[in-house]
């Protein structure tokens, strides 16, 4: 199975949370004793091998920003059955932090890195893991940051350290998830994560 991280690479995009699928992979490759991530100048990706529980798994880190994805992961993607196997990790600011969501073969919901993917590979069907960054406000209610340029500012801007650590207990539930999807498809794990 092929699981792509989705981010912006440099030091300056570090624990953004645009960066969250990126990170999510990172803390699942580490915790799992994956290989050394490898520069793909092919792929414009990092790439690291790795098995969980059995279960062996390609991850990628594409290499170039946010809204080009999708170059590195359709070079991979090459017939429906490798389209069945992809996996896509994202931020999503709809969500709360600390909760995610599986979906399949749905639009992209705004998010440039996702549309990269749907139009390179040409198809929507396949799975993705939306990962909330959104903290809630002391009232419990989602406070989403309003306009285009407050959107962008949020997203780019770094997780507290108390945030990290909601992000590493999600790394631990993404893990299982792909797992489960692996080894017994994706129905399975939608009934029990959704």
């Amino acid at each position: 199975m092929l699981i792509v991280g989705l981010g912006n690479p440099g030091k300056e995009y570090e624990y953004s949370r645009h960066n969250t699928g990126r990170m999510i992979l990172e803390n699942i490759a580490q915790a799992n004793d994956f290989s050394e991530w490898k520069s793909n100048p092919k792929l414009k990706s990092l790439c690291a091998k790795g098995e969980i529980n059995g279960e062996k798994f390609d991850f990628l880190l594409p290499e170039t920003f946010m809204n080009n994805s999708g170059v590195a992961v359709a070079q991979l993607i090459d017939s429906p059955k490798k389209l069945k196997n992809l996996v896509v990790v994202y931020d999503d600011i709809d969500l709360p932090l600390g909760s995610l969501k599986i979906s399949f073969n749905r639009s992209s919901g705004g998010h440039n890195g996702l549309e990269s993917v749907i139009k390179k590979v040409k198809s929507r069907e396949f799975l993705r893991i939306r990962i909330g960054t959104l903290p809630l406000a002391p009232s419990g209610k989602m406070k989403k940051p309003k306009g285009e340029e407050a959107i962008l500012k949020f997203l780019l801007g770094k997780f507290k350290e108390d945030e990290l650590k909601e992000i590493k207990k999600i790394s631990k539930k993404v893990s299982e998830i792909i797992e489960m999807v692996s080894a017994e498809g994706k129905e399975k794990a939608m009934s029990l994560y959704n």
